[in-house]
């Protein structure tokens, strides 16, 4: 029993140190740091669709429902 709990904490730690985590929440006013990654992954959209302080944008498509759970309407 306790060389299988050091075998699976062995196989998590080496297993964790492969993953990379490059999602997550990052500032809107920064989007031009990760604009040029975001279009080599396949975004079609320009900065100025994406986030626009006096426009209206994808910013705009986010709801808020109830105590802070979010959603995005998005169509074609």
């Amino acid at each position: 029993m306790k060389k299988l709990i050091i075998l699976i904490s062995v196989l998590s730690i080496l297993i964790s140190k492969n993953l990379l985590a490059d999602e997550g929440m990052w500032l809107p006013v920064l989007l031009e740091a990760q604009y040029d990654d975001m279009v080599t992954r396949g975004l079609q959209l320009s900065p100025e669709d994406i986030y626009s302080i006096n426009n209206s944008s994808l910013k705009d498509a986010i709801v808020l429902f109830g105590r802070g759970c979010t959603g995005v309407i998005v169509s074609e």
